[in-house]
């Protein structure tokens, strides 16, 4: 559903909106109090790589990567309660129709006349990349294996191996094997290094600890 420009002119910010739509090709998104997409402008479709695909209705937090749904779900309740009237987030990707990426995603309260919240509206700028090997995020796929998403827990957390090897009922070798796996799987040189691509690949819950493994990434 395209955008109606007096719908977005009727708020307190419609000229500052209206000029980023027409000059920037920044994404524009409409929510209501439910979180509900209500209306886009042409960029934001395109940045979710299908200009013709209705997201109107969809419930927005779904178009967001697992690692940062809850936690965004979180910033979004803060301007539902009036906790806050906006916030600006540069960790937040998005995916949609098989698109991922990464960028700032700034959300503005904006009330009705009566007082209570009316609409959210959303600006969704993604990262430049010059390259898809800076585009780390990846899309759900089952690439662990259970016990390695536990012993990556662990690892992430600071648990010393014998430790670990006792939680798990393995030898200190065993987790050796795994984690020795895993630094190949990622191609990476140690465990701190795996740790990082782990955060930047989007397998951990942004906003939690101790970190968990996302499910979407687990083989059960």
């Amino acid at each position: 559903m395209p955008l109606h420009p007096a719908l977005v002119a009727a708020s307190e910010y419609g000229e500052l909106f209206l000029t980023i739509v027409e000059r920037t090709g920044v994404g524009l998104v409409l929510l209501n109090p439910q979180l509900r997409i209500q209306q886009t402008n042409a960029a934001f479709l395109e940045h979710c790589g299908q200009p013709r695909f209705d997201l109107h209705g969809f419930d927005f937090p779904e178009l967001l990567h697992p690692s940062v749904r809850q936690y965004m779900r979180r910033q979004f309740d803060r301007l539902l309660t009036g906790r806050s009237n906006r916030f600006v987030e540069h960790l937040a990707a998005l995916w949609a129709t098989r698109t991922a990426f990464t960028g700032a995603l700034t959300g503005m309260a904006v009330p009705s006349e009566a007082g209570p919240l009316k609409t959210i509206v959303v600006l969704v700028s993604p990262d430049k990349a010059e390259d898809d090997e800076r585009r780390v995020l990846i899309s759900p796929n089952k690439i662990l294996s259970e016990i390695n998403a536990k012993i990556l827990e662990g690892v992430a957390t600071g648990v010393p191996t014998v430790q670990l090897a006792a939680r798990l009922y393995l030898s200190r070798q065993g987790i050796e094997y795994h984690v020795s796996n895993m630094l190949r799987q990622f191609k990476v040189p140690n465990r701190a290094a795996l740790v990082s691509k782990a955060y930047s690949m989007g397998l951990f819950g942004v906003g939690s600890w101790p970190p968990k493994v996302l499910p979407e990434y687990v083989r059960r």
